[in-house]
């Protein structure tokens, strides 16, 4: 491998450490990077791999880790629309009483 490639993969390497830093998913990143660096996702994809394979541990806490704050995210949506549903409920309710 030529000092270009080798430099490029490094690049990659650096760009998909960027990612997991902001919690992304290797198809967030694979998005980010062809939108923003021109990198194809083919390239994000193999490198990203070869990562899993040299850190397999850390990958799987970082997508247990993504799987559980997902899980979180989606009770707390599920709270705040059950909130505001029943504060629509109560207003509904006053509006009535008032009148």
């Amino acid at each position: 491998m030529g000092d270009s490639s080798a430099s490029y993969i490094h690049m990659v390497h650096h760009l998909i450490e960027e990612c997991i830093i902001f919690n992304m998913s290797k198809e967030e990143c694979m998005e980010a990077l062809s939108k923003h660096a021109n990198i194809k996702p083919i390239i994000t994809s193999t490198v990203w791999k070869e990562l899993e394979k040299e850190n397999k541990e850390f990958f799987e806490a970082y997508t247990k880790n993504r799987e559980t704050r997902a899980s979180e995210m989606e009770i707390t949506k599920q709270r705040i629309e059950k909130m505001l549903f029943d504060l629509s409920q109560k207003d509904s309710s006053d509006d009535d009483d008032q009148k």
